[in-house]
């Protein structure tokens, strides 16, 4: 009787299926229609360390052609989760152009350590290649996986110009990807726009602007307050207008003005520059531009607060810009022609509080290093156990325990249930036993990796603080604006590994090689 009903049900059940086969056959048809003709421009825009919460808390100054622009009319995740802890500047943006986690993407920070040299270098350094308007020798190298401008310029066969334009080199040169025509960052001590020998096909414009309208070119740039009054955080009463000046000179640095709202005047600059340098014409294949701001906290020593008018004032300042970008586009190109995305980092530089200054929060890695190096000596004997610390891991001399014939899981073992009990030390793992793996990759990571606990300032070797621990949970937004989707908001988490394959479904084009997710669905609603 039972198997009679099943045989009933089976027609039934296979109607049902083909009806829900034809249902999506017809939705991705008609997306594919939307979409035939590829847009003329794609601009990828990531905000280092934008967060959702302060865009809302600043949005009673914002204007109607930047941001409000994509609220009201683009398609808005309100959380995007990255995956892994400790991001950073760069491992963020790899995540976001590679669709894959450092594991796969090979870039686990902005920097790393170089056992050749046996010291820090930038995450891209490479000396195979000199600079352009910079003594940084960078490239690509690093990358161990595609990104969405390489999937673009294969599939249109080297025709598309992918460009990326960023305040550093690490974030530059990995969204624009292994690829790219040529990547552009402010160098931190001339103030030019520099780039690499990597790079072959850079345009004599860039040379043009940098003698007439880089940094470089102005003796002072000052970034005072653009409001006379913010609100946004209800328990800041600041007293007096902010002021701080930029200056040339022969002991410039950069860094400092690059953590200001200024820098994102520059970007944008630039990036107009770059469009409008393009001739009037019908573009056959999308060109591809991925832009880098920045709004994170202004520091300058004392002056520095974490809620500060200087960091309204940045998403004040950034807001206007994109509107500028924004206004840019249409009447360069036309917005119906262009596909925008807007995301984050999602990490927030977060500062000192007084509580974590007064002594006793205080962890100094070169003393971590010494005193386990004194107790693997015990347990091992003599030699140089600990080869060095860099952000949060320990790397150990495995060539050493091979010499001395002991078991690597043995000694990596007794190494972290040694750190573990440091004050200030949360938890220490094997690079093995790491509960979240996906930021590590296994060529150039630690043997150990530490967590501090909350409100612990770790240290640098010359006492000065270097990193403050601070568990919170950071917001960040995605937006997705293109005349052939829907405004929607949508409140669900989605991974920051599903941006890529999602730029690549809208492109018509193949996922970056080392992306496993599928594209974001509301975009074939």
């Amino acid at each position: 009787m039972r198997n009679e009903r099943i045989e009933k049900q089976q027609p039934r059940l296979v109607t049902c299926s083909l009806i829900a086969v034809w249902c999506l056959l017809f939705v991705v048809d008609g997306f594919a229609q939307q979409t035939a003709t590829s847009p003329q421009m794609v601009v990828s825009i990531v905000v280092d360390q934008l967060r959702s919460d302060y865009l809302h808390y600043f949005s009673p100054t914002f204007g109607e052609r930047g941001f409000k622009r994509l609220m009201n009319e683009g398609l808005v995740y309100y959380s995007v989760d990255f995956g892994y802890p400790h991001r950073s500047e760069a491992a963020s943006i790899a995540s976001i152009y590679t669709g894959a986690y450092p594991s796969e993407n090979g870039i686990t920070g902005d920097t790393k350590y170089d056992f050749a040299t046996n010291r820090v270098v930038s995450i891209v350094a490479d000396d195979n290649y000199l600079g352009n308007y910079t003594s940084d020798r960078v490239s690509p190298k690093a990358l161990m996986a595609s990104t969405v401008g390489d999937e673009l310029t294969l599939a249109t066969q080297g025709k598309s110009q992918v460009i990326a334009i960023a305040p550093n080199a690490a974030e530059a040169i990995i969204s624009g990807g292994r690829n790219a025509t040529y990547a552009l960052w402010l160098d931190d001590y001339n103030g030019q726009w520099a780039t690499s020998t990597y790079y072959k096909d850079i345009p004599n414009c860039i040379d043009r602007y940098n003698f007439t309208q880089a940094p470089a070119n102005v003796p002072e740039k000052i970034w005072q307050q653009s409001l006379s009054y913010y609100n946004g955080f209800p328990y800041t009463k600041q007293t007096y207008p902010f002021l701080h000046k930029f200056s040339k000179s022969p002991q410039a640095d950069y860094r400092r003005f690059k953590q200001s709202a200024l820098i994102n005047t520059e970007i944008t600059d630039l990036a107009m520059y770059v469009i409008e340098q393009e001739p009037a014409r019908t573009i056959e294949t999308p060109n591809f531009l991925a832009i880098t701001y920045y709004a994170g906290n202004y520091k300058e020593g004392k002056e520095s607060e974490e809620y500060s008018y200087e960091v309204q004032d940045t998403y004040y300042r950034l807001d206007k810009e994109l509107g500028r970008l924004f206004d840019c586009l249409e009447r360069r190109v036309g917005l119906a022609q262009v596909l925008i995305i807007l995301t984050s980092t999602g990490y927030y530089d977060a500062l000192p509080s007084s509580f974590a200054n007064a002594g006793a929060n205080e962890f100094y890695p070169e003393r971590c290093k010494a005193l386990l190096n004194m107790y693997l000596i015990a347990m091992y004997g003599q030699g140089n156990w600990v080869a060095a610390y860099h952000d949060r891991q320990i790397y150990l001399d495995k060539k050493l325990a091979e010499s001395k014939d002991i078991h690597w899981k043995e000694l990596v073992k007794n190494a972290s249930d040694f750190v573990a009990q440091f004050s200030g030390v949360q938890s220490c793992w094997s690079r093995e036993d790491i509960p979240n793996a996906n930021g590590v990759n296994k060529k150039i990571s630690g043997d150990l990796f530490l967590e501090l606990q909350s409100g612990w300032v770790e240290m640098d070797a010359q006492n000065k603080t270097k990193d403050y621990s601070r568990n919170n949970a950071i917001l960040s937004p995605l937006f997705i604006w293109s005349n052939h989707l829907k405004h929607e908001q949508v409140s669900r988490p989605i991974k920051a590994t599903e941006i890529a394959p999602t730029i690549s479904s809208i492109l018509r084009i193949k996922s970056p090689d080392a992306s496993k997710e599928i594209p974001l669905y509301e975009i074939f609603k």
